[in-house]
C-alpha cells in the first residue's frame, strides 16, 4: 500500500450523521458504513497521485484547480463541496493547489483560477474558468455529467 491509497478524508453522512473515512482511491463509490448512503467524495490530490486519484476513478471527476491566495477560489469552494454532497455517488471532487502542483496546471493549460475540469475515465468532458454561483455550477455540471446506466 502506498501513500496515495492510504490517504483519506473524514466525512459525515448526510443521512444518519455517522463519521466515515473516505479514501482518496477506491473501487466503486464511498458509502456510509452505518446506513449505506452514498457519501460525498472530496479529496486533495497533487502531481504525484493525480493519475491514481483522478484518471482511475470509477466516477466522473470534477478537478478544482485553486490557490490559497485566490479570493474567487475561496468563494467557489463551499459551492463545489455542496454540489459534491448533492451528487454523492455520481461525482468525485478533487482539489488541486495550483501553486504546489505545476504539472496538473500545465496539463490542463490553466491560465486563470479557479479552473474546473470535468473528466470521465481520464478524458476531459468540459472546462469552466472562473467562479460561478452554486446554481450556475449545478446547471453546468448537470448538463455535462455523463449519463450512467
Amino acid at each position: 500500500m502506498n501513500a496515495t491509497t492510504e490517504k483519506s478524508t473524514k466525512v459525515e453522512c448526510g443521512n444518519c450523521g455517522a463519521k466515515n473515512r473516505v479514501p482518496a482511491v477506491a473501487e466503486g463509490t464511498p458509502r456510509c458504513g452505518r446506513c449505506g448512503t452514498p457519501l460525498p467524495w472530496v479529496v486533495d490530490a497533487g502531481d504525484e497521485e493525480f493519475h491514481a486519484v483522478v484518471e482511475e476513478s470509477s466516477l466522473p471527476v470534477l478537478v478544482d484547480v485553486w490557490a490559497p491566495w485566490c479570493g474567487p477560489c475561496r468563494m467557489v469552494s463551499p459551492a463545489l463541496e455542496k454540489l459534491a454532497g448533492e451528487l454523492a455517488g455520481n461525482l468525485k471532487l478533487v482539489k488541486v493547489n495550483a501553486d504546489d502542483n505545476p504539472a496538473v496546471s500545465a496539463r490542463f493549460e490553466v491560465r486563470s483560477i479557479p479552473t474546473l475540469v470535468l473528466l470521465d475515465h481520464g478524458k476531459v468532458v468540459d472546462t469552466q474558468i472562473g467562479a460561478l454561483p452554486v446554481h450556475q455550477l449545478r446547471s453546468w455540471l448537470e448538463s455535462k455529467l455523463p449519463r450512467r446506466s
